[in-house]
């Protein structure tokens, strides 16, 4: 059997990947905000150390995600040839790629990737790769603008692709799209006492399924024959298509009124459609319009609602967000950004009853996340998807407030050098954190005991791991071991521990640190994004610029005057 080769993309680096350490997160209680039980989490860091922080707890949790990154565009790798460049850009992409499909739910989950043309063709094969092509969904087209750029020298841009993948295609299916006012009102003869209905198709094609296997292997169907109109003339359907039903059912059909012919009873059938029986809604298209979901302009308006001062470069819409969460989760689910931005994806999945975990290392995640989400905690924020406007379609949640976030930081690095050039426990640790840390190091979930102090985190019901920076003892040790019960077994993590204590007990493993866990990860590394300037707005463009605007978020100015370029973490990434 001769078998099709694998085609796989192929770049400078793609097999030195990184080795992340698996932090933990730090709540920060004086930015979380709202109410205190709650799950959403806004994490601020780098975004790829932040996945791995979250992957312990939230691997197979996350119902939809949506991420936006860095588009690379040209001026972003101005001292690179561009081979290098695409390479740098997919090195980027390929490990956050690889933990976001690990935190999909098993069988619900879809992840949606905003991109423009530069890379959204080398983004598919990536993900072809990394998701399984089985599992591609759709490219969605958005309009993200509609007025033409006089300047453009070949076309003008006015669209973004969003690619859709889903953890397993077999399982996964959309929400349906709810009826607007519009497709309603095509129901609209009212001459039937069962209600408001529409003419429609008595035909269908011959092509598919069973029906159109059996015409194509013996030239006949059961659902072509002739029909005798009111009229008296005899019709049969139009060639390569053939009746929706068997011809004793269209009897049927006939009996119960449910069949209408036009033209005086000389049109082909048409069967009743009622407007009571159709689907609650329909199955989204591929192209999404301006006027449907939103563009650039109306994104810049609402993000003026918390930030008049500073404008975020390249937002996006609610109402494309409120899109994508209505088809790909349910209230109650989680929804993740990585690339969180301005926060839109987060004040939307709040709006829509969501749970939700928004990542930034920008500088914006204070000046642009936080006072948004507190502004839609307290129900200030009356913009976008907030106001209840049931005419326009997307629109409509009627938000009130309620709910909060908490913020976390990410943890330093475990451990660090010393003047020496040693490897050491960072003395910024404490002993929670360490012991947090060691837990999740060695697939623990970190939960103390309240009564007994070696019982810091479990992998199991019976197997727990112990952390400390005490010298082990034997007399220790066996202290421990009188205090097991039967078929529990620990691992304790310690600085130094006594010679005899090795292989003492049979159920009890003794480990030092940070010999132990030398050569696992890399650890000292704080970032592992790549400092891309975003494209300039184009002053041409007629796009929505309001008054007080005075700078680029996205581009930082340095003492020395020369501009510094916004890290690898960027909600809304690409031109304008």
């Amino acid at each position: 059997m001769n078998h099709k080769p694998k085609l796989e993309l192929t770049w400078i680096g793609k097999d030195q990947q990184p080795k992340l350490e698996p932090r933990i997160l730090i709540e920060d209680q004086e930015k979380s905000y709202g109410e205190k039980n709650t799950e959403n989490m806004l994490i601020y860091g780098d975004n790829l150390l932040a996945l791995k922080a979250l992957e312990q707890d939230f691997t197979g949790k996350i119902k939809c995600i949506y991420i936006d990154p860095p588009y690379n565009t040209g001026s972003a790798f101005e001292h690179y040839n561009d081979n290098l460049e695409h390479s740098t850009w997919l090195n980027l992409m390929e490990p956050r790629l690889n933990i976001l499909k690990n935190l999909l739910h098993s069988n619900e989950g879809s992840i949606w990737i905003s991109i423009d043309d530069d890379e959204c063709h080398y983004l598919k094969v990536l993900c072809d790769e990394v998701f399984g092509r089985k599992n591609f969904i759709n490219s969605i087209i958005w309009e993200k603008k509609t007025a033409p750029q006089a300047n453009s020298l070949w076309f003008t841009d006015i669209h973004d692709h969003i690619l859709v993948y889903a953890k397993n295609k077999e399982l996964w299916r959309p929400n349906l799209m709810p009826r607007t006012v519009e497709q309603d009102a095509r129901y609209n003869r009212t001459d039937d006492p069962r209600g408001l209905y529409i003419p429609d198709n008595f035909t269908i094609s011959l092509t598919g399924g069973a029906r159109g296997a059996q015409y194509a292997r013996t030239g006949k169907s059961d659902n072509i024959y002739e029909i005798t109109l009111p009229s008296g003339r005899k019709v049969l359907p139009p060639k390569g298509r053939c009746w929706l039903v068997r011809e004793e059912r269209y009897f049927e059909l006939l009996a119960d009124n449910m069949i209408v012919f036009a033209k005086d009873g000389d049109g082909v059938p048409m069967v009743k459609r009622f407007l009571k029986d159709v689907k609650e809604g329909t199955v989204p298209l591929t192209i999404w319009q301006h006027k449907a979901v939103g563009g650039n302009t109306e994104a810049k308006r609402e993000v003026t609602n918390f930030n008049r001062d500073n404008i975020f470069a390249t937002p996006k819409p609610e109402r494309l967000i409120q899109r994508i969460i209505h088809l790909a989760s349910n209230e109650g689910d989680w929804v993740l950004d990585s690339f969180l931005g301005s926060g839109t994806t987060a004040a939307v999945a709040h709006k829509m009853n969501r749970k939700w975990i928004g990542i930034e290392l920008g500088e914006h995640c204070h000046t642009h996340c936080i006072p948004r989400l507190q502004k839609v905690c307290d129900g200030t924020d009356q913009g976008g998807i907030s106001p209840t406007v049931p005419s326009r379609e997307g629109q409509g949640v009627g938000w009130k407030g309620g709910g909060g976030f908490k913020y976390y930081y990410l943890a330093p690095s475990l451990l660090k050098q010393d003047k020496y050039g040693n490897w050491v426990i960072n003395p910024e640790y404490n002993g929670n954190m360490l012991a947090s840390a060691m837990a999740k190091h060695e697939g623990f979930r970190y939960q103390p005991d309240e009564q007994i102090y070696w019982k810091q985190g479990q992998s199991t019901e019976k197997d727990f791991i112990y952390t400390t920076t005490q010298f082990i003892t034997v007399e220790t040790l066996d202290r421990i071991h009188e205090e097991m019960q039967n078929g529990e077994s620990l691992l304790i993590c310690c600085k130094s521990f006594s010679k005899a204590c090795e292989d003492r007990y049979s159920n009890i493993t003794v480990k030092k640190i940070p010999k132990m866990l030398l050569g696992r990860c890399e650890f000292g590394k704080e970032d592992y994004s790549l400092n891309i300037i975003n494209m300039p707005i184009d002053p041409n463009e007629p796009d929505f610029i309001p008054q007080g605007y005075n700078s680029n978020p996205s581009v930082k100015k340095k003492k020395n005057g020369k501009t510094e370029p916004n890290l690898f973490n960027s909600d809304d990434g690409g031109e304008e």
